[in-house]
């Protein structure tokens, strides 16, 4: 019996654990659970909210979510709100702290702004309604004095002036006029009088690259046509003019579309017109098919998104891909070889013995196959000596592994670009000239070992 007071300790120690386990603890987490709540500004979360009307002197508007969770304009239009904008001020509502009580009974609401409110927010969630009243600022930054109407207390909370005043409906409107995923646009048509383009999506393993259908059939510059199709989605209102005596006065004066962009996604066509029937005038418009808005716009938008042949259209010289070259015939003013693909291992077709360094074949190829155009200067071939290009400093001449053939030549060098005219594209054009610094010397294409193989060995 040696051992009892120790058995006596643990028995003791075990209660104690099984107390603060099952009392105490609980009862902390509900005090914190207790203290947490009465610190929230609302009682509920922003997916519980179904509307929102704000009044304020600069706005008075009622928004209402649909059953697919989007917002919506209810008063004093109907129209798509900026869901962003809705889903900013319900964040600031639902993250909303009470960081002090200040007056429990609301006796003088004149030293906190609250008798001449700033905004006047009704929020409803199902069955609940809570009317919030906001006042001047708080004497920290970001904060605002408020009062609810469930228990009519006047609180300083952490809200900051700039999630509520100052709003205008304007703010509230979708802005976007092309609502849409970029990822998802299968066809696009784009109409600038008298061009017409089409393009089309051709869905690769790895990535997607597009194709012109209209008015040639070529591969299309795929980097350009996203970055256009994420400028269409940046296309924005800088104010409307709805349905009325200013909208019909405006919309007889509008003339024929400047340009007209059509996105074909998921089975249906999304369109926008865009008009600028007076450049002088600095005012550019946009109008959706239907009784919609007119939409005012930056007039530089328009030319933002009007493009010629040149900027949509692959501008890849060569034509051949990299990955589908056979035979590269190289020559420069100072040497001269050809490469050639056996079974997948590229060779030297006067040392096909000779092991080469397989990064630097394959960095070469890709910079031979990828240069682009980046200035046209004749869309149509002419004389090639202006431009150094009846005698080359660079000639590529490549064969496909289907037998097709197309050569590249570098002439003229000046400002970090040189003239160029390749299978890929008709015409004359400047490229960016680091191509002729890149062109490996015989010995640097030698795997290490090889004899003649550039570098220490």
């Amino acid at each position: 019996m040696r051992h009892w007071p120790t058995l006596l300790l643990a028995v003791i120690l075990a209660g104690l654990g099984a107390y603060l386990y099952w009392v105490d603890l609980p009862a902390e987490r509900a005090k914190a659970r207790q203290e947490d709540r009465a610190a929230q500004l609302l009682g509920f979360g922003s997916d519980e909210i179904t509307a929102i009307s704000m009044q304020s002197p600069t706005v008075d508007v009622r928004l209402s979510r649909d059953a697919d969770g989007r917002w919506h304009l209810t008063e004093p239009i109907q129209a798509q709100a900026d869901q962003g904008e809705v889903r900013g001020l319900l964040r600031a509502l639902t993250l909303g702290r009470v960081e002090r009580v200040l007056d429990e009974q609301a006796a003088n609401l004149a030293p906190f702004g609250l008798d001449k409110p700033s905004a006047v927010l009704t929020i409803t969630a199902g069955p609940q309604r809570e009317r919030l009243v906001l006042g001047d600022s708080g004497p920290i930054t970001a904060t605002l004095y408020a009062m609810r109407d469930s228990d009519q207390k006047v609180l300083l909370t952490d809200l900051a002036p700039k999630d509520f005043y100052n709003k205008t409906l304007r703010a509230f409107r979708q802005k976007e006029i092309l609502a849409f995923d970029p990822n998802q646009v299968e066809r696009v048509r784009l109409t600038y009088p008298p061009t017409e383009f089409v393009l089309y999506r051709a869905r690769r393993e790895n990535a997607d690259a597009w194709q012109l259908r209209y008015p040639i059939e070529t591969p299309a510059d795929s980097i350009a046509i996203k970055t256009l199709l994420f400028k269409m989605k940046a296309l924005e209102a800088i104010g409307f003019v709805d349905p009325g005596p200013e909208h019909e006065r405006l919309t007889k004066t509008l003339g024929e579309p400047s340009a007209t962009i059509t996105l074909y996604i998921q089975g249906r066509d999304h369109g926008v017109s865009l008009f600028q029937p007076d450049p002088g005038s600095g005012q550019a418009f946009a109008r959706s098919p239907g009784d919609g808005p007119l939409y005012r716009i930056n007039p530089f938008t328009i030319t933002d998104l009007t493009k010629d042949l040149f900027a949509l259209r692959d501008k890849r010289l060569l034509g051949i891909e990299a990955e589908d070259l056979a035979i590269l015939e190289v020559r420069t003013r100072s040497q001269h070889y050809v490469l050639v693909n056996q079974s997948g291992t590229w060779r030297l077709e006067d040392q096909p013995g000779a092991s080469l360094n397989r990064e630097v074949v394959d960095l070469f190829l890709s910079r031979v196959a990828g240069l682009p155009a980046e200035i046209q200067v004749l869309k149509r071939a002419g004389a090639l000596a202006p431009y150094g290009l009846a005698s080359p400093t660079a000639d590529f001449r490549a064969t496909s592994k289907r037998g097709k053939t197309t050569r590249l030549i570098l002439g003229k060098k000046g400002a970090g670009l040189v003239y160029a005219k390749g299978g890929g594209l008709p015409g004359i054009y400047q490229a960016r000239a680091d191509l002729l610094n890149q062109i490996p010397e015989r010995g640097d294409l030698l795997a290490r070992g090889e004899p003649g193989a550039g570098g220490p060995g």
